[in-house]
């Protein structure tokens, strides 16, 4: 690692030294003068010089086509379209086609796949010779709809999804078909398609479907490699200097909304927070920077600091919560172009992955070693001897010793593979203690009730307006709600990784601006993240066409008031092992209460009528009125929309303490749903 005061002066044209003598003017003028109700003549030429920089990249971008955006899908306006329906009169990528045509009248549509404009001459001749019409009936005839979903998906949730309305082809039919070039041709089911080619979905969706060497190659693309000892110190510099700023106290509020006001308190807070830093890891280095405001001398050092906390946040996702978001906000203003042509410098550098260090040390065959599965396991101590846990351990260590032995070189060492493999592991742990939980959960679902089978005392069924809740669903619609919504839930968790460096890379993305705007909750930072929300639809098609049926809304919400950008989504995501531990958790340790104590095995007895029916009745609980769509005050906040799922559950940890199976919660153990439980 390069440290502050290591750093070679580099060498520079003598139009350098103007740039960058002129830069640190401009600068110095920002952060010493105390007017903020306008801005320098020099910023507002730079802004205006910026503004248009972007705006024909945007157009060489586009190539120079104004129908280009024609293209884009109608339903999410991000990704470039690929059918055409023939009955919508619109374009759409093939995620939203299949989320808008799951049923209904819509699922009896007609589509054609669209060609690029270079094709179209090649594919109307051969549309010319070979005329297909592809309809949602082939699906059926595929085997991938039952003739039952059509029924059971009629919901009575009005979360605003349009898949969820079979009448309004008249409607969606209006959307500017006057624009659209029809270059398509006739060709067979999307469904059809990906069934014969299913990497189309698990390109880049989870890695549960995923087998064999390719997936953990695929896998450790998105695990972030250990941090040293070295970058541990730095670490601790970086985590201290969080601390104690208040930068989004201060930025986000409706005093610094004013552009000019805004600009010059991100410029003192950035400036001031990287002087500290500098000043903190090397005292005349830091000097000569408050002195010389010349940052982009000491740009290696910033990137690398900025990037190992963004790196072990990941791997700790307990660790950091109020000064990571500190963190990514100050990052994303420092990444807007302005701020960066003041500093001279970009503070963004790709998170380092394990697949990045070892493609770079040419030693992938560490990912495809047949030992790596159990140089990397879990050394899980439920159900085991410690002379099992021993030998685990020992086979462990082998394999470890083994593979860096086996693939060291001169471009890494043993050290390094065996870093890389540990990081392996720290992913597994991950996975261990967040996706786990709601297998476990799931299992209990399935073995403690069964769908067609309605026990008095532990339905599943729910009315909407009975206890607060806001869905009416029966008990086998319950049920399946229910296990849909682990299941989607257990596939996020298995895919966190992946979803933390996509939200990286949504959030610090160049030339993606946010809105500050005031969501009813105060002011958030509304900014579109087309990598995760693609990578979620992925997760959630996937996941719809492993169960029969899907139950609800498929309404994603990202990039609105509810959830403002991807760090929020992140954020809502990972409280979800919080949520189920502490009852799964308890459910498996009322036994092990009953067993230690016969007082608490009378108190059991007496009051639940035992450890089996206790164990029913917080279960029917959770899983009633956790999942009943309450939480908000309406159906587009709340509901059955794939958010709303997990608002629900937040719900129902505030009214633990109302439950009378609640002092058994605490016998157990259970201090809160923060994480510190266990």
């Amino acid at each position: 690692m390069q440290a502050m005061g290591d750093e070679d002066a580099p060498v520079e044209s003598t139009q350098e030294r103007l740039t960058r003598i002129s830069r640190m003017r401009t600068l110095s003028a920002m952060l010493d003068d105390d007017v903020d109700e306008q801005l320098p003549p020099e910023l507002l030429e730079m802004f205006t010089e910026n503004n248009a920089k972007l705006k024909a990249a945007a157009n060489a971008a586009n190539g120079g086509d104004d129908n280009t955006s024609d293209f884009l899908c109608v339903e999410c306006r991000v990704h470039e379209s690929e059918v055409f329906c023939e009955q919508c009169h619109d374009y759409f990528c093939e995620l939203c086609y299949g989320g808008q045509h799951r049923k209904g009248n819509r699922k009896k549509h007609t589509f054609q796949p669209r060609i690029v404009q270079a094709d179209a001459s090649k594919a109307k001749e051969s549309s010319a010779t070979t005329p297909v019409t592809a309809s949602r009936s082939e699906m059926r005839d595929n085997g991938d709809d039952s003739s039952e979903e059509e029924d059971d998906d009629e919901d009575l949730e009005g979360d605003g999804s349009s898949s969820d309305i079979s009448d309004d082809d008249s409607r969606s039919s209006s959307r500017g078909t006057q624009n659209r070039r029809n270059i398509c041709y006739p060709y067979k089911s999307i469904t059809a398609t990906i069934k014969d080619k299913p990497d189309a979905v698990s390109t880049s969706g989870t890695a549960a479907a995923q087998d064999g060497p390719g997936s953990m190659l695929e896998r450790a693309k998105y695990i972030p490699v250990r941090l040293t000892y070295e970058e541990r110190k730095l670490l601790r510099t970086l985590e201290a200097a969080l601390c104690v700023s208040n930068y989004t106290d201060k930025l986000d509020t409706p005093a610094y909304l004013p552009q000019a006001k805004r600009v010059r308190m991100q410029l003192q807070d950035i400036c001031g927070f990287l002087t500290g830093i500098a000043v903190a890891s090397d005292y005349r280095a830091g000097q000569a920077v408050l002195d010389e405001k010349n940052f982009s001398e000491h740009s290696e050092f910033y990137q690398e600091i900025f990037e190992l906390g963004r790196r072990y946040k990941i791997m700790n996702p307990e660790k950091m919560r109020g000064e990571y978001g500190k963190l990514m906000y100050l990052l994303q203003d420092a990444m807007s172009p302005e701020i960066q042509d003041l500093l001279g410098f970009s503070c963004h550098q790709k998170i380092r992955t394990v697949y990045d260090v070892i493609e770079a040390a040419n030693a992938l065959g560490v990912l495809r070693d047949a030992k790596i599965e159990i140089a990397t396991m879990v050394v899980a101590p439920e159900g085991k001897s410690r002379p099992q846990i021993q030998r685990q351990i020992k086979l462990k260590e082998n394999a470890i010793r083994e593979i860096s032995t086996k693939y060291a070189n001169r471009q890494i060492s043993r050290d390094g593979i065996q870093q890389c493999l540990y990081s392996i592991a720290d992913n597994n742990y991950h996975l261990y203690f967040e996706r786990d939980p709601i297998d476990r959960m799931i299992t209990l679902l399935t073995t403690s009730f069964h769908p067609d089978k309605e026990d008095d005392g532990y339905s599943l069924s729910i009315v909407s307006g009975n206890d607060g809740a806001r869905l009416s669903h029966s008990h086998a619609r319950q049920y399946n709600y229910v296990l849909q919504s682990l299941t989607l839930w257990r596939e996020i968790a298995h895919d966190m990784f992946r979803l933390w460096c996509l939200t990286d890379d949504d959030l610090l993305a160049d030339g993606t601006k946010y809105s500050l705007i005031d969501t009813g909750q105060g002011l958030h930072r509304i900014q579109p993240a087309p990598r995760v929300t693609r990578a979620m639809h992925v997760i959630l098609h996937s996941t719809q066409r492993r169960l029969d049926a899907w139950v609800g809304s498929s309404v994603i919400h990202l990039g609105d008031k509810n959830v403002p950008n991807a760090l929020m989504f992140i954020d809502k995501y990972t409280q979800v092992g919080h949520i189920l531990r502490p009852i799964v958790k308890t459910v498996d340790g009322i036994d092990a209460l009953c067993a230690t104590s016969s007082g608490l095995n009378k108190y059991i007895e007496k009051t639940f009528g035992g450890a089996a029916k206790l164990k029913r009745a917080i279960l029917a609980d959770f899983f009633r009125e956790a999942f009943d769509g309450s939480g908000a005050d309406n159906f587009f906040e709340a509901g059955s929309c794939i958010d709303g799922r997990l608002t629900s559950a937040w719900n129902w940890c505030s009214n633990l303490h109302k439950k009378p199976f609640f002092p058994v919660f605490k016998l157990a153990g259970f201090v809160g749903f923060d994480g510190k439980f266990g």
